[in-house]
């Protein structure tokens, strides 16, 4: 699924909005849990999920090609957890 394809599910769902005014509100959902995810907070959205950013450290890693030892560098990733809801729904 694309955000073209979400636009269009939330504007054949809303009925009320043109598809220019449902894509101004997905991408500003998406901008305010992008500036959330950024700040560092936890974003928990209810029977769906969580999101966070997670610190990984420097470690020593091995270059599939060639097997030589290799320096990774500190990071940070964005996991997701999804609700016992969504779990449950999957799962059914």
């Amino acid at each position: 699924m694309t955000k073209a394809d979400i636009v269009e599910g939330v504007y054949e769902r809303l009925g009320g909005f043109s598809k220019k005014e449902a894509a101004a509100i997905v991408e500003t959902i998406l901008d305010v849990v992008k500036d959330a995810l950024v700040a560092g907070e936890k974003v928990k959205i209810s029977s769906f999920g969580s999101f966070t950013v997670r610190a990984k450290r420097q470690r020593m890693g091995r270059n599939p090609k060639t097997g030589r030892p290799l320096q990774i560098s500190a990071r940070k990733v964005l996991t997701f957890k999804p609700s016992q809801v969504l779990r449950s729904i999957l799962n059914s």
